[in-house]
């Protein structure tokens, strides 16, 4: 029975990515999230935990595998824009160490092309992974960027944390940009929510997310009528809690009301489609949601559309060259690293998108 059920699942991921392939997007705007997986330079930042990637570190990180990394990660942005016929006009983007390994991305010929501007900040993680966003200035137009620090100042969460715990408790910051789209204003948080490790781990989540509400809320009080996208890692499954109880997510946009986020990545889920797989279950953290500004926008204004015309909001990126062939994680996103043996992949997710238009 339970071979039958990962058939099932293979089936229904296959026929996702066929339905995937069908699309092409002429008139919309491509909103999309990659976790890159450590996408590391291969010289030490001072003050980062990051002596695994070295060359004389644990995963021997020299400059010909932290090149080849680049031109993995490039192939991937290159491949989604050859089949939804246009480049992301937003990528947010996590675990990238610095702003000397975007600008080596952004150079890569298969995206230099794009003309791609990126937003970055210095966060706190002790490891140095951090969160960035990419866009084209030719369709989006900068106008605020902040990084927003993770805290304990919750209204309602208890946190089983000392006062040392708390002070010594490291993760990446929340990065917000404001900008506009086609003369409308759009905002959009990119975020890596803590891990799940630990015991304590699913109360940090809750208020990572409640963060990120707590901001929306008040940019939407700031400037009424505001699009906002909400993007990241999140480390949960679109109907954990962290995403339903404190990011306020709604499977459909009728129930999606004003301080709420639409989360159409809640049905993909449901189909038995993921991003990630853990001991061979298959989760789906990289989620985009959007507030209800986006989901129920009037005729001419930005809204979100199906990424696969007729059917779905919410579209994972899977292909062949992306995903383990052989061995004991067949069928799972091909990574870097296996233990410490190097697999020339791309990244343990594959990254998500929408499609928003005014059309």
């Amino acid at each position: 029975m339970k071979k039958f059920a990962l058939h099932l699942l293979a089936l229904l991921c296959a026929l996702s990515c066929a339905e995937a392939g069908s699309s092409a997007i002429p008139d919309g705007y491509v909103i999309g999230f990659y976790n890159v997986e450590n996408l590391f330079d291969a010289a030490h930042d001072k003050g980062k935990n990051d002596y695994d990637f070295l060359p004389d570190g644990a995963n021997g990180w020299t400059a010909e595998r932290y090149a080849r990394k680049r031109e993995n990660i490039a192939s991937v942005i290159r491949a989604m824009k050859e089949e939804n016929g246009a480049w992301h006009t937003l990528l947010g983007l996590a675990e990238v160490e610095n702003d000397q390994v975007l600008e080596d991305l952004l150079q890569e010929p298969s995206v230099a092309e794009a003309g791609y501007e990126y937003v970055h900040f210095e966060g706190p993680d002790r490891r140095g992974i951090d969160c960035a966003l990419l866009y084209r200035p030719q369709e989006f137009t900068l106008l605020e960027k902040r990084s927003i620090p993770y805290d304990f100042d919750s209204p309602g969460i208890r946190f089983e944390m000392t006062r040392d715990e708390m002070r010594n408790f490291r993760t990446r910051d929340v990065l917000m940009v404001r900008g506009k789209i086609a003369g409308e204003m759009v905002a959009v948080f990119v975020a890596h929510l803590p891990s799940r490790k630990g015991e304590k781990a699913e109360e940090t989540r809750a208020r990572g997310a409640e963060i990120i509400h707590e901001n929306a809320l008040a940019l939407m009080q700031k400037h009424p009528g505001i699009k906002i996208v909400v993007m990241g890692d999140m480390n949960d499954d679109p109907e954990d809690r962290s995403q339903t109880e404190y990011l306020h997510a709604k499977a459909t946009k009728e129930e999606t009301g004003a301080a709420d986020f639409y989360s159409p990545f809640i049905s993909t889920l449901r189909r038995g489609i993921g991003t990630l797989t853990y001991r061979g279950d298959w989760n789906l953290f990289d989620i985009i949601l959007v507030n209800q500004a986006l989901a129920d926008a009037p005729a001419g204004s930005l809204h979100i559309v199906p990424c696969v015309a007729g059917k779905y909001d919410g579209c994972v990126f899977k292909k062949p060259f992306m995903t383990q062939q052989e061995g004991k994680y067949k069928g799972s996103p091909k990574r870097t690293f296996s233990g410490e043996t190097f697999l020339d992949g791309y990244s343990d997710h594959y990254p998500t998108y929408i499609v928003i238009s005014n059309k």
